[in-house]
């Protein structure tokens, strides 16, 4: 019996833990949660260990700050994922007809770059199909404006920040040259990017004419998902 009610004891501790990351403003240390549950700290890290074993959370950087795991975020994208493709589509069209590359949208997952919708470019040479793909993070221009705004961990890029938009030329692949900005959520944490990719031999001398372009769709997408326009 005894057993049994520190077995309930427990779920119920894991279960109040998870609550307070999914709710919080920022992602928690394990001594803030700890703090805010009013548990040991020893305590608290053996349960978020069990959490994040499940998926349910999960460390981001070397700090290990807690946000909401893969299995919840995939749970909570499945008709968020349909909502962010449609208001996107408009952006993606605009800067296909104004660039003639390949413009995609993508989203953090939890081990890589998720990409979910593309509008393909106007020249023969540089047509790629990226949906469903998974990259990098460290490798892809979208990948660098997660890890950057906080969608995938909390390392951060002062130039990036800075110029609101990152670049990826020949490192996730010889010739291939990309470019990304971020969408923020309503906390301004990357919640989707906006990226334009070609040949490099193309598209690497353009990065500075199409740059003014690709931030001001991607924050014109941030102010669509947020219902400010």
């Amino acid at each position: 019996m005894a057993t049994e009610a520190s077995g309930t004891q427990a779920i119920d501790r894991a279960a109040q833990l998870l609550v307070r990351v999914v709710e919080a403003s920022q992602p928690p240390s394990i001594g803030e949660l700890s703090e805010r549950a009013g548990l040991p700290k020893s305590t608290t890290s053996r349960l978020v260990s069990a959490l994040e074993r499940q998926g349910l959370v999960q460390r981001l950087g070397v700090r290990g700050r807690l946000r909401p795991g893969p299995v919840l975020l995939r749970y909570a994208s499945r008709d968020a994922s349909q909502t962010l493709v449609e208001l996107a589509a408009p952006s993606l069209r605009r800067l296909a007809d104004a660039c003639g590359e390949t413009i995609n949208l993508a989203v953090p997952g939890s081990d890589g770059v998720e990409h979910l919708a593309q509008e393909d470019t106007a020249h023969f040479v540089g047509v790629t199909d990226w949906v469903g793909r998974r990259v990098p993070f460290d490798l892809a221009a979208n990948g660098k404006c997660f890890l950057t705004f906080g969608g995938a961990g909390c390392r951060q890029s002062d130039e990036i920040r800075a110029r609101g938009y990152a670049t990826s030329i020949d490192e996730l692949e010889v010739g291939l040259t990309a470019m990304a900005a971020p969408v923020l959520g309503a906390n301004h944490t990357a919640i989707a990017a906006l990226s334009i990719s070609g040949p490099t031999t193309r598209l690497k001398k353009r990065i500075d004419e199409l740059a003014p372009l690709l931030t001001k769709e991607a924050a014109a997408l941030s102010l669509r998902l947020r219902g400010a326009a």
